[in-house]
This record gives C-alpha cells, structure tokens and sequence, in this order.
C-alpha cells in the first residue's frame, strides 16, 4: 500500500469565495472556477501563507489519504468528504501521519495566533443556502437606491445601497454574503475577482416580505470593485453571486445572548441581525451588546438610527478613536470598561461572540477578553474553544 500523505482541502460550504487564499499562496497551489476554490496536491508545500487570511476557517481541512484528491473531483464537491478509513499496518505510514498532524497543528497555532479556526454555526440558526448564483449563471438585481451615511464633509465614503431583486428567488440569511464582480480587468488583461460583501438587511429585505437586500460599502481610495458600487446608480442593473457563508449566522433562540464586535463596514451584519430580532422578538430585553468602533460619530456607519434603537433591546457602547471631544478609544477599550458584564456572560452558556470587521482590530479584542477572564478567573483559551466548538464564537475580519 502507498504511503499516506496528508492532503490540504477548502471546505465548499463554509468558504465564502473571497479568494484571499488564491492570492496569498505563494506557490500557486490555489485555484478557483466558477464554483469552488481548490488547493493542488502536487504543488502544495504546507507554507501555511493562505491559513491567515481566511476570514471563515473553510482552508482549516485536511484528509489523510492513500491518493490525492484531484482538482477535478474537488471542482465538483459541495460538502467535503469523510475521512476515509486508513488500513496502514507499517510503523512508518503511521509516524508519517503524526508528524503530519503535528506539523500543521504547530502551523496553525501560529497563524490563527488564537482568534482564528474554524467556526460551526448555531445550532439553531436557519439552514443556509450556499452557493445558488455563480459566475456563469448570476442574479440579476436592480440599484434600487444609493445613500451615503458619512457625512460630505468626511474623507471616508460609506454607502448603503439597496438591490432589489424582482422575482429572482435568492434566500439569503442575516450574517451571509454576495459577491460582485466589477465590469474591469486587472493588470493582466484578465477579468477581476469577485469581491464578497456582508448582507446589512435581513433575510426578509430592508422592509418586510420586500424582494431586496441591501450592503455596506465604504469607498477605497484604489478600489476596483468598492468604487464601482459606490458609483452605481437607481435603475443601474448588476449580477450578484452567493450567497455565501455557512457559520456566521443569528441563532434563532430567543434566549442567545450576542456580544457583536466592530469595526467600521463590519457593522453590516450586525445591522441585520438587529433588524430581524426587532421583527421577531421586539420585547426580549438585555440580550444583545454591540461594541462598534469608528474614527468619529459622523464616520460611523448607521449612527442615528442606532442612537434610536431602545438601550433596554440594544446596549451600544462606541468607542471613537480620533474624536477630538471624548476620549480617544478602541473597542478593546469598550470590552474593559464592561469586563464584569463581559465576564458574566462568558461564563453563560447562552452567550454569541461575533467579531467582524478590521483584521488589525483582533489582536486588541483577543487580548482583552484573555484579560477579562483572567481577572475573572476563567481560562479564556478553554471558553473560546467550547464556545467555537457550539456554534458560539464567529471571527470574520478582513
């Protein structure tokens, strides 16, 4: 019999196609059609370059095998497949799989640095849809409004912009996301990625039982696609893929507790998870806490209608980092200033962490919660594992 090898896989359902994998390999082993992404066996060298940049956890797979999957039968998966049986007899297959697995596992410590890994979703959130619209065959959706919510005077442009989606049947669930690809080519004279946005409105449209959905979008000085849709205007047509995204999901418990983290754009999902409890359970008090970050109040996404919202449905805590009239703040800052509150629901078994936002705001609020805990007396790495283990503790930063 061969030698086992173990082979590095992207889970399909999970991976969100923002293809930040593909870009980040080094060695070209990544690759993409139009409905997976996929990792070459012969040319992948374990570098673990592409395990970072992965908001979802979908590259944190692998199988022990006796012959590698080939990027045929990967290009047609929707599910990853079971480990198969291994009926090695030899010492040597066996301590090449051990080292194998201490290898990665070392690799991944090290690149995850404690926030990462793979999520799983609530256990009672909604089954998802994944996958439905690819490139070949898009939605298409009509601009049906395009609003700036920073202020003119600002020099961060973000949007809120509307899609109407007529009679396409696209089922999308508060925490998923929608890829766009812009009409440009890039320097090569090839068609550019898809570029992923969170949906900001819940699964039933920005009204309800209305046909629509509608994103976040902050303008990039030299973005492709950022500034294609900032540009787009009422009645302009647009293909959208996805939806994407299988973990990052609302559970439906009214008695889930959810700590949501953000930054900036970050907020989108945490729009529509605000947006449907409103709709399905508007008199559950004290059950969600948002820490949301920004440079200024006028540069804060959705700042009136939050500063609405009742505190007794919606605890808000902002923390304004350039803000010339309160102090100069992160969210970390915010987690401290709540660490007995934070405490109390770490140790409740009802609690959902979300984080999304900037990938540079992790290591802050990682290292706050350990704080927290620790002063507590909870052991933050155990917590966080049993949390991400149920369904509990979701990372996506970019």
């Amino acid at each position: 019999m061969d030698t086992p090898v173990k082979q590095h896989l992207i889970d399909p359902e999970i991976c969100i196609r923002c293809y930040t994998c593909e870009e980040s390999c080094s060695v070209g082993a990544i690759s993409h059609d139009e409905n997976n992404v996929v990792v070459d066996a012969e040319k992948c060298n374990f570098c673990m370059d592409c395990i970072a940049p992965c908001p979802t956890g979908s590259i944190d797979n692998w199988r022990v095998v006796t012959s590698a999957y080939s990027l045929d039968e990967q290009l047609q998966w929707l599910d990853l497949p079971d480990q198969q049986e291994m009926n090695a007899t030899t010492n040597e297959a066996d301590t090449t799989i051990e080292a194998l697995d201490e290898a990665v596992a070392a690799l991944l410590a090290e690149a995850h640095q404690g926030a990462g890994g793979k999520a799983v979703a609530p256990a009672s959130a909604s089954k998802p849809f994944v996958n439905l619209f690819n490139l070949s065959n898009p939605a298409e959706a009509t601009v049906q409004g395009n609003y700036r919510l920073t202020d003119q005077g600002e020099d961060m442009d973000v949007r809120h912009i509307i899609f109407n989606l007529d009679t396409v049947i696209f089922p999308v669930l508060e925490g998923q996301s929608i890829g766009i690809t812009p009409p440009e080519v890039d320097k090569n004279g090839k068609p550019c990625l898809p570029r992923l946005y969170s949906v900001s409105s819940p699964r039933d449209g920005e009204r309800p039982n209305t046909n629509n959905l509608s994103l976040t979008v902050k303008r990039e000085k030299h973005g492709v696609c950022s500034n294609y849709v900032c540009d787009l205007k009422r009645g302009d047509k647009i293909n959208l893929t996805g939806p994407f995204g299988a973990t990052f999901l609302l559970p439906d418990d009214p008695q889930a507790k959810l700590i949501m983290i953000c930054t900036g754009t970050g907020s989108a999902p945490f729009r529509a998870f605000t947006m449907r409890r409103q709709r399905t359970i508007p008199d559950v008090e004290g059950s969600m806490t948002l820490f949301f970050g920004a440079r200024t109040p006028q540069s804060l996404p959705y700042f009136g209608p939050l500063e609405k919202i009742p505190e007794s449905f919606l605890t808000k805590h902002f923390a304004f980092s350039r803000d010339a009239a309160s102090t100069l703040e992160y969210v970390q800052d915010k987690l401290r200033t709540c660490s007995n509150t934070i405490a109390g629901l770490l140790e409740d078994k009802n609690t959902y962490i979300y984080i999304c936002g900037l990938k540079a705001m992790e290591a802050g609020v990682e290292s706050a919660f350990h704080d927290i805990a620790q002063d507590a007396g909870i052991s933050w790495h155990d917590t966080r594992t049993t949390m991400r283990e149920a369904g509990r503790y979701h990372v996506e930063t970019y």
